[in-house]
C-alpha cells in the first residue's frame, strides 16, 4: 500500500520579486512525500506550489486541503502499483480545481515508480546526456533594475531573453528594448516579451508594432483574458506573434480548451503543469496545439527545484532544440533545496548522479 504525506518551505526570493499582481517577498511550496509501506526508505516527491494571483487553488486554506488530502489518501489504501492516470484522477479536474496538487501527486508518483531518484521520464534529459535551452528572465522593476539584469544575462551567454512589460512607461520599455537590439541583434538573441494582459484591446495593436520594430519573436498574453473575439482579431492582424498564457489557465475541458484554439488561432501557447493541472494536462494542450499547427514552449511557474525538475523532465520528453523553454526560474531563491540542475550559457542540465536536498528529514 502507499502512505502519502507533505512538508512545507517558505522559498524566499533573492530580491523583491515584482510581477503584474504585486510585489511577493515568498513563495510557499508544499511538498508531497509518498512512499510505499514495504519500502518506507523510497520516496517519490512532488511539488504543488500554487501561484498567488494566478493558480485557482491558491489561498490560506491550501494546507488544510493538502493535509485532508493526504489523509484520505491513506485511508483509502491505495495499492503500490498506482499509475500517474490514475493518480490524477484522485484530484478534481473541475471546480474547485486544484491543478498544483494534481501535478505534485503525479509528480510524486512518477518519481516513486522510478525508484525515487528525481528522474521521473527515461529520456535524454533525465540521463544527463542532454541539455534544455532557456530564455532569460528579466523581472519587471524600475529601468535600472530590468538594465543591470539585462546586462547580466547577455554576459551569461543567453541566446533568449523573456522580459516582463506593462508595469513601465512603454517608452521606457522600449528604450530598454532598443539598448538591447543596440548590444545584439536579432541574429545573436531571441527577444520574447510578456505583457500580463497589461494592454487595451484598443491600444494593443500599435503597442505590437512599437515592438516589432525591434525583432520581437512573440508576445504572451497582450491582453487580458476572456476575450477570445478581441483576441482573435489581434493575432490575425498583430505583426508580433501572440502566444497565450493565463488564457489557458482554468480551461479543463478538451472541448473548451479546442474552441479556444480554433477561435483565436495563436502564433503559441505557454504551458506552466503547475497552473493548467499538471504532467497529462499538459500533454493534452500540447496535442490539441501540434494538431493545429501551433508552437508551444514550457515555462515553470516559480517551483522549487523539485517542480522545476520535474517540468523539466516533461520537456525533454519533447524534441525542443534551438528553442527556448522558460526554465530559469531555479536561481530566484535564496533557500531553495539544493539539486543537480546546472544552468550554463543558456541551457539548463541536469546530473542524474548528482545529490538532491530533501524538503523533510531522514531521522
Amino acid at each position: 500500500m502507499l502512505e502519502l504525506d507533505y512538508s512545507r518551505r517558505a522559498l524566499r526570493f533573492g530580491f523583491a520579486a515584482r510581477t503584474s499582481r504585486g510585489a511577493l517577498s515568498e513563495h510557499v511550496a508544499y511538498y508531497l512525500h509518498l512512499r510505499r509501506a514495504d519500502q518506507p526508505g523510497v520516496v517519490g516527491l512532488g511539488e504543488a506550489s500554487p501561484l498567488a494571483g494566478l493558480s485557482p487553488d491558491y489561498g490560506p486554506d491550501f494546507e488544510q486541503i493538502v493535509a485532508n488530502f493526504c489523509a484520505r489518501f491513506n485511508t483509502a489504501r491505495h495499492p503500490a502499483d498506482l499509475t500517474p492516470e490514475a493518480a490524477a484522477a484522485l484530484v478534481p479536474a473541475a471546480l474547485p480545481a486544484l491543478p498544483a496538487l494534481r501535478f505534485a501527486l503525479e509528480t510524486a508518483v512518477l518519481d516513486l515508480r522510478s525508484g525515487g531518484r528525481r528522474q521521473l521520464y527515461p529520456n535524454e534529459f533525465s540521463r544527463g546526456r542532454a541539455a534544455l535551452p532557456i530564455n532569460g528572465l528579466v523581472w519587471m522593476g524600475d529601468a535600472g533594475f530590468m538594465r543591470e539584469q539585462i546586462a547580466q544575462k547577455l554576459a551569461a551567454g543567453y541566446a533568449c531573453l523573456k522580459l516582463k512589460i506593462g508595469s513601465l512607461d512603454f517608452d521606457t520599455e522600449l528604450a530598454l528594448l532598443a539598448e538591447i537590439r543596440a548590444v545584439a541583434g536579432p541574429e545573436r538573441l531571441m527577444l520574447r516579451v510578456d505583457a500580463n494582459g497589461a494592454f487595451a484591446p484598443g491600444e494593443a495593436l500599435d503597442k505590437l508594432a512599437a515592438l516589432a520594430r525591434f525583432g520581437v519573436h512573440s508576445i504572451e498574453q497582450p491582453i487580458g483574458v476572456g476575450q477570445w473575439a478581441a483576441l482573435a482579431a489581434l493575432c490575425r492582424a498583430a505583426p508580433v506573434p501572440v502566444a497565450l498564457d493565463e488564457e489557458l489557465i482554468g480551461l479543463t475541458d478538451p472541448a473548451r480548451q479546442a474552441a479556444l484554439l480554433d477561435a483565436v488561432r495563436p502564433a503559441y501557447v505557454v504551458l506552466k503543469p503547475t497552473l493548467l493541472g499538471g504532467h497529462a494536462a499538459t500533454r493534452q494542450w500540447i496535442a490539441l496545439a501540434q494538431a493545429r499547427g501551433i508552437g508551444w514552449w514550457m515555462t515553470s511557474a516559480l517551483e522549487s527545484n523539485i517542480g522545476l525538475n520535474a517540468v523539466a523532465q516533461l520537456a525533454g520528453e519533447y524534441e525542443v532544440a534551438g528553442f527556448a523553454q522558460g526554465l530559469g526560474t531555479g536561481q530566484l531563491y535564496l533557500n531553495n533545496l539544493a539539486a543537480p540542475l546546472h544552468i550554463a550559457a543558456g541551457e539548463l542540465r541536469y546530473d542524474p548522479a548528482g545529490a538532491w536536498e530533501l524538503p523533510f528529514s531522514e531521522t
